[in-house]
């Protein structure tokens, strides 16, 4: 015993050598065998001789598994792996106070905007660097005494892609790191999850503490953030097609209820039903229409028949308009005044700093032709920001970066300044566009959503009009935002992520800024002789009366560039065990008009920016079911199902979130953007959450 200490003595007097990778390699090797070999029963293994089950004491686990590797090493190979075993420490310390979601500093060297901490984008074509260079900066910056090719072997990690990142940072961090206690969980990642050859054999030992004292103490189900305001309508209600043929509607192409119900599916929890408008969550995704030739018929209807998949005895009625695109050497100068809520309600992480994100992103959009003014309001309106050239983007950004929040809500006063300087900023030919972002609280100023509305309808005669972006949660006002969005001929929009920003204003531009058509209405005559009953799916908020298709004076939904716009009908044939409205005793048996093979007539009008009399286009619904329909109306037809089960729809019989699942597999299709794909994991969260 003695000689061994005075062999450990003499050891410990030499001069630590320098890191080798041998050493490193072999004190990984050890703690990960210490640990793996009962891999059989790691997590997810039903025994109850797992490891997560052999933590009695708080704090055990961690120091346990530590023992255990240091005792397979010799001390003088613990002595030439110090230094190298040193630096895994350092990089572990580094992984936790790392966070790929925390918002940018306020200053900036150049005039491209910052994505939350990852990574500058390129101010021309608005891409970000790959995720292996961020990655390797934040390993050199955790250990920069690690081998190159310890360096390397992390590099080549698998990573998910940027846009999966900003995805999951459901929003940014806030300076203080600390989570209120009524903040919903949200996901971070660390470089632990890009390196997890370096530090597994630590994870592994901690985490097992961490499950154990999570086992004590069951955190309560995720549950949504009180103070929301949606007004939902009722589901559509089946029509007999011999009483009431002709059915109505305004296109809508706002997608704000698609983010709301993404926002909650990620917190755990299933949207408010009344959250749920199903054309937004059809209308959220992009479909291969055809396309239409000329700006002057800005539209090509094409409709496609299929039996329905919750129901054999129904069919459905695909309908599909593609918007025409405006080239963008052909695109007119746009002015745009950013009216930005900056009251005190504004304050959290995922309002005014991820607003100020959002038009970072959107500047990347403009270009010096175009003009842009910044209104704020809080307690009363001002302007942050004099109309400016886009190309003086320092100047912009700065503006932005110097907004805070604080003080009520001066909506009325905010509208009032942003209209009037909208107004001034515009020439002929040129189109202005007020930008509304906010949580929806307007607590000074007019305060019922009709006397919004009425002023909204007032203005938007000047030629300005007006786009919504809602943001945050617990105290989102969506019913006041869908009425001033679809009375102010503007989109309604809500923002729960960097991504969501991306896709809407870059991505999507054109048909956030530029309208191609206005007062855009569809109506569509079923023949009784072929039809028995139908119901139009979605679209409850947009319902017309039948003699409002023709008034050109009555307002519609307007469609930007390149938009695409999607409706669905659930048809009854004549004869179908399906048919659910049972004739009058006492009616008259009027007889069937002979069929034509046609099963309904379809009308579209719609008026050309700034002129006052409306364009028509017709075509006829052939009663001939397609026996295999393309991927594009299989997706959106899931995606329907979707909607219509998040509501509660009576209508849907046995169908589930697994038959929407295989669905939406079926028609995923190419998917450069990852956004079905993204669906997909929304309807697997939609079977499991609370």
């Amino acid at each position: 015993m003695s000689n061994d200490l005075e062999k450990l003595k003499a050891l410990l007097q030499e001069d630590v050598p320098p890191p080798r990778a041998k050493a490193k390699t072999a004190a990984l090797q050890a703690g990960m065998a210490a640990f793996e070999k009962n891999s059989e029963n790691f997590q997810g293994s039903p025994e109850a001789a797992r490891p997560i089950h052999n933590r009695p004491e708080n704090g055990r686990g961690f120091w346990k598994g530590t023992k255990v590797m240091f005792e397979k090493l010799s001390p003088r190979g613990l002595m030439l792996g110090g230094a190298s075993f040193a630096t895994i420490a350092v990089a572990i310390f580094a992984t936790q106070n790392i966070n790929l979601s925390a918002p940018a500093p306020r200053g900036f060297e150049s005039n491209a905007p910052v994505l939350g901490g990852l990574g500058e984008i390129d101010a021309e074509a608005g891409s970000l660097p790959a995720p292996q260079t961020i990655q390797a900066e934040m390993v050199q910056e955790a250990a920069p005494e690690m081998e190159n090719d310890t360096v390397a072997q992390i590099q080549k990690s698998e990573t998910p892609s940027i846009v999966d990142l900003m995805r999951e940072s459901t929003m940014p961090r806030s300076a203080d790191s600390s989570v209120a206690a009524n903040e919903p969980p949200r996901v971070r990642r660390s470089m632990a999850a890009t390196a997890p050859a370096m530090i597994e054999g630590f994870a592994i030992g901690a985490a097992a503490n961490i499950r154990s004292i999570a086992a004590d103490n069951p955190a309560s189900p995720p549950q949504a953030i009180p103070g929301d305001q949606f007004s939902g309508e009722a589901v559509s209600a089946i029509k007999v097609a011999k009483d009431e043929p002709v059915s109505t509607f305004s296109i809508d192409v706002d997608t704000a209820s698609y983010s709301v119900m993404r926002r909650s599916l990620l917190n755990g929890y299933l949207p408010d039903p009344d959250a749920v408008r199903t054309e937004e969550l059809i209308n959220y995704f992009d479909y291969n229409y055809a396309s239409p030739q000329t700006v002057e018929q800005p539209f090509a209807p094409q409709t496609t028949l299929m039996p329905t998949p919750w129901n054999d005895d129904t069919l459905l009625l695909h309908i599909g308009i593609q918007g025409y695109e405006i080239p963008l050497e052909d695109r007119p100068p746009v002015n745009l005044v950013f009216l930005i809520d900056t009251s005190g309600s504004m304050s959290a992480p995922d309002k005014l700093p991820l607003l100020i994100q959002s038009f970072r992103l959107l500047l990347t959009s403009l270009n010096e032709a175009d003009t842009v003014a910044i209104v704020t309001y809080a307690g009363s309106a001002g302007m942050a920001l004099e109309p400016t050239s886009a190309s003086e983007a320092y100047k912009i950004l700065s503006a932005l970066n110097h907004l805070s929040a604080g003080g009520s809500t001066a909506g009325q006063a905010g509208l009032e300044q942003a209209y009037g300087l909208a107004q001034s900023m515009m020439d002929e030919g040129e189109t202005s566009r007020v930008i509304l972002a906010t949580d929806g609280d307007f607590n000074v100023g007019m305060r019922s959503p009709e006397a919004m509305q009425q002023y909204i309808e007032d203005k938007r005669e000047s030629g300005v009009y007006l786009s919504i972006l809602g943001f945050g949660q617990g105290n989102y006002n969506d019913a006041l935002m869908q009425t001033l969005a679809q009375n102010g001929n503007g989109i309604a929009a809500y923002i729960d992520t960097l991504a969501e920003a991306q896709k809407l204003l870059v991505d999507q531009i054109g048909g956030a800024l530029f309208t191609i058509a206005q007062d855009v209405k569809i109506q569509v005559e079923f023949n009784p002789s072929e039809v028995a009953e139908y119901r139009l799916i979605g679209y409850e908020t947009r319902a017309l009366a039948r003699e409002d298709f023709n008034n050109d004076a009555v307002d519609a939904g307007d469609i930007g560039a390149g938009t695409q716009v999607t409706a669905l009908y659930e048809i009854t044939p004549v004869g179908s065990p399906a048919i659910s409205v049972d004739p009058l005793r006492y009616g008259e048996a009027a007889p069937l008009p002979e069929g034509n093979g046609e099963l309904a007539f379809l009308k579209l009008r719609y008026k050309l920016p700034g002129e006052n009399t409306s364009n028509l286009i017709t075509t006829p619904v052939l009663n001939a079911p397609v026996d295999q329909a393309t991927l594009d109306v299989i997706f959106s037809t899931a995606v329907a199902s979707f909607g219509q089960l998040l509501r509660g729809d009576t209508r849907m019989g046995e169908w589930s979130f697994d038959d929407v699942l295989r669905l939406a597999q079926q028609g995923k299709g190419d998917d450069p953007l990852g956004y079905r794909a993204e669906f997909i994991r929304l309807v697997r969260l939609a079977e499991t959450a609370q």
